[in-house]
């Protein structure tokens, strides 16, 4: 049937006295074939599988061209703009820096993005603060990036300027190196920094390499420019519904909570109190139907993982559980650090039971957080002036920007419950998504026989470099 349908479209499109287009193959084959590099800002495994940003960006706009989408992993961007001039794949999505010498080979899509290259250290080390000062250090960056070509062209000035390239690598295997003391410095985009550094709390950044610069889809520069042209409605769409800005707080909302002494406390701790508590998160894990590290990440959150906790207004335990709360949970002994963390896990499950159901995730998890901390009637408030401002109520980029506003006389007067301090469940939701981030990267490298995803199927070898996991 489909060789059927494929006769009869190029019969009809021979008959109408045209080729068929870009955009027309990608429909008939029914897949849409997108290069990326794997990375923290782009593509990587996560905890319930292949995640990041641009495959979500990327899973949106096959679903809206009605085809599957295949993800073709380069070991680098210039190996993915070589893939896609050879025919490889249809665009290139691998946060993209848009620059003159690439605009030459490849067109670029809609700016989603912006971002800078900048030199990372790690503290205890002297701190590059110009170019001058990665003269005579061990510079080392990703064969193929944009941050070896930046190094080429600033070489014409400082001569005594040399660097090691690292064929195929994750940008968190240089950044480890940098971290180990093994390599002085590396260059990494601003989003990877960010994100890196949650991981490696001695990271620091020297200085930036250049200005600010868009970051953008490649397509190939030809006169066909179907799937260009659907890839800017695209966009157009994303940001008109509000759909971008979701998918960027999604994966980058909570990056900016990083704090050194935050960081270096929660490694102590994983170490130190986090063994004699993990069969208790697992085991509510279980029955809650949560991931066992979103559970340990709201704990920490709340007590730092400790049982013996008590704040000034009287909540208390691993999961700081009012008395009203535990009692709710059937919870006899806050203290009892077993007994708080399965009230805390049926808690928060009866939050997210309370969100409608319809709200897709993580939003509805981000949404039932909030709940957890400043109670669901100010939660079902704050979504109520978020619809009164026209914006979506089942989003959590949307809600948290209203929650502040229950502290506000001119709305929490015109609410069902009345004043809450709004500012602080959107620093318990960013800051319980950082700490799950720290736990899930720690879990994937020290479990036993923990390995990366598989490459896609049916992709050239040469081509294929393996997923790392965040």
């Amino acid at each position: 049937m489909k060789y059927l349908t494929t006769f009869l479209l190029g019969l009809f499109l021979t008959f109408c006295g045209r080729e068929p287009t870009v955009l027309d193959r990608v429909r008939d084959r029914g897949e849409l074939r997108v290069i990326t590099v794997a990375g923290p800002a782009t593509y990587y495994e996560g905890p319930e599988g292949p995640a990041g940003l641009e495959l979500d960006l990327t899973g949106r706009f096959a679903e809206e061209l009605g085809v599957r989408l295949r993800t073709v992993v380069v070991p680098s961007a210039d190996a993915g703009l070589d893939a896609l001039t050879g025919g490889g794949g249809e665009l290139v999505a691998a946060a993209l820096v848009v620059t003159t010498e690439r605009k030459r080979r490849v067109r670029f899509g809609p700016a989603y993005e912006e971002t800078v290259i900048q030199a990372v250290y790690r503290q205890g080390t002297p701190p590059p603060r110009r170019v001058e000062d990665l003269i005579g250090r061990q510079v080392e960056v990703i064969a193929g990036a944009l941050e070896a070509q930046e190094l080429a062209t600033l070489q014409a000035r400082h001569p005594g300027l040399t660097w090691r390239e690292t064929p195929a690598s994750a940008r968190g295997d240089l950044v480890d190196l940098v971290h180990e003391q093994l390599v002085d410095y590396t260059l990494a985009t601003s989003q990877e920094v960010a994100l890196l550094q949650r991981f490696y709390p001695e990271i620091r950044v020297g200085f930036d390499l250049g200005p600010t610069r868009p970051v953008a889809w490649a397509f190939p520069r030809d006169t066909d420019d179907s799937l260009y042209v659907a890839a800017v409605h695209f966009f157009n769409r994303l940001r008109a519904t509000g759909e971008l800005a979701q998918l960027l707080e999604r994966h980058f909302g909570h990056v900016g909570k990083f704090e050194y002494a935050d960081v270096r406390g929660m490694l102590l701790h994983i170490a130190q109190r986090l063994p004699e508590l993990l069969t208790h998160f697992q085991e509510a894990a279980a029955q809650s139907g949560f991931d066992w590290r979103l559970l340990a990440a709201v704990g920490y959150q709340e007590s730092r993982w400790d049982p013996g906790a008590v704040s000034p207004t009287g909540v208390r335990g691993v999961m700081m559980l009012t008395q009203e709360t535990a009692r709710r949970m059937g919870v006899k002994r806050r203290e009892d650090p077993r007994a708080s963390i399965h009230g805390g896990a049926r808690y928060l499950a009866l939050m997210r039971e309370s969100v409608p159901a319809e709200i897709p995730e993580p939003d509805r998890t981000w949404l039932a957080l909030a709940a957890y901390n400043v109670g669901l009637g100010h939660l079902l408030d704050a979504r109520t002036i978020t619809r009164a401002h026209g914006a979506s109520a089942d989003r959590w980029v949307e809600v948290k920007q209203r929650l502040p506003l229950l502290g506000k006389p001119q709305w929490y007067r015109k609410t069902r419950h009345g004043r809450a301090r709004g500012a602080e469940p959107v620093d318990f939701v960013d800051r319980v998504r950082h700490y799950h981030d720290i736990l899930v990267w720690h879990d994937s490298r020290n479990r036993p026989g923990s390995r990366p995803a598989p490459p896609p199927e049916d992709i050239p070898s040469e081509w294929l470099l393996s997923v790392p996991s965040l």
